[in-house]
């Protein structure tokens, strides 16, 4: 049973901490204590905890703008966070876990800022039919929580830059874009802020639960806690590197010929290479197989192998310098 109510508010937007803080708080809430979790993240894609994170999110343009991805641990889809969009969590313990209440706090807000907001299904918020908050769930097995994003005003241009959507979800939800599946909370009231929805957030959390609710701070004694956590999440092992394995295929044909790269990769690296090709020279295509085994499955990676290779063999130059910029192109 809930007895207590706290919040707390991310003082920065770096996704990293921000996720770090999170995990820490849900080790650490207190038996019938809820704690509302408020945070943001700046220019980030945020991927399911199963996810493969080249098929979700186009990462090399994700990369040239300056932002970053970040793999949780709860299930569900990829998301995009910017400063426009304000992020929730609910952390209770495993027997106070109550996920309908924990969304109600959320429609409650909106109530109070003049929008008419219903429960879509198990995931989904919406508002006159558009999603403005998506939502995911994970337990420890003693501890759970519920998050979720509210889009107040993202920039949907980035959005669908940066996601990589399924045409199936996207047939599947009778809609053309993942622009017009979700709708910002400024469509509906202009002076909307974020201070303005977190503000009402935290008055709705107290009323839903009927209890009153306190700030909560931390001390510096959390700090090497936060740090390895923060470590956690920011590495490559973690995001890219986790157990899974899939299959990639990249082909084109140039003037000396075509050529098909088959690549295996497991854990975020390249572990088995199949190239095949009609052009002449036979040797630099396992050449190639072989130079870019082991390394990371990124284009940039592979271009850097490659680049080796050309130079270890000059009259292979043509050839090497097309698929270099193959490679490039995927823009992996």
């Amino acid at each position: 049973m809930i007895k207590e109510l706290n919040y707390c508010i991310a003082k920065g937007v770096n996704p990293f901490e921000n996720l770090a803080l999170e995990e820490y708080l849900l080790e650490h809430v207190k038996t019938g204590e809820c704690l509302l979790y408020l945070w943001q993240n700046e220019r980030t894609v945020v991927i399911g905890k199963n996810q493969n994170p080249w098929k979700e999110c186009r990462l090399e343009e994700l990369n040239t703008d300056g932002g970053r991805l970040v793999r949780r641990l709860s299930g569900g889809g990829a998301v995009f966070h910017d400063l426009g969009n304000l992020n929730f969590t609910f952390l209770v313990r495993k027997e106070d876990y109550d996920v309908k209440k924990q969304m109600t706090v959320i429609v409650e807000a909106m109530k109070a800022l003049g929008i008419l907001a219903e429960i879509n299904g198990r995931n989904d918020i919406t508002a006159e039919g558009k999603k403005f908050s998506g939502n995911a769930y994970y337990t420890d097995g003693i501890h759970s929580y519920h998050h979720g994003t509210l889009l107040i005003n993202v920039d949907k241009e980035n959005l669908s830059k940066y996601l990589n959507v399924s045409r199936e979800k996207l047939v599947s939800k009778g809609v053309d874009s993942v622009k017009a599946r979700v709708v910002n909370l400024r469509e509906f009231r202009e002076d909307i802020t974020v201070a303005l929805v977190r503000e009402e957030l935290i008055k709705a959390f107290s009323k839903v639960y009927g209890l009153p609710v306190s700030s909560c701070e931390f001390q510096g004694a959390e700090e090497g806690e936060l740090q390895r956590l923060t470590g956690k999440f920011s590495s490559w092992e973690w995001n890219l590197g986790g157990k899974l394995s899939f299959d990639y295929r990249m082909e084109r044909r140039f003037a000396w010929g075509s050529v098909e790269l088959e690549l295996k990769v497991d854990k975020g690296i390249l572990s088995d290479i199949r190239v095949y090709s009609d052009a002449m020279e036979v040797e630099i295509f396992q050449k190639i197989a072989e130079g870019i085994s082991g390394c990371r499955f990124s284009s940039k990676a592979m271009a850097e192998g490659l680049k080796e290779i050309k130079e270890r063999e000059p009259e292979m130059a043509h050839i090497l310098s097309d698929i270099i910029a193959m490679v490039k192109e995927e823009k992996i």
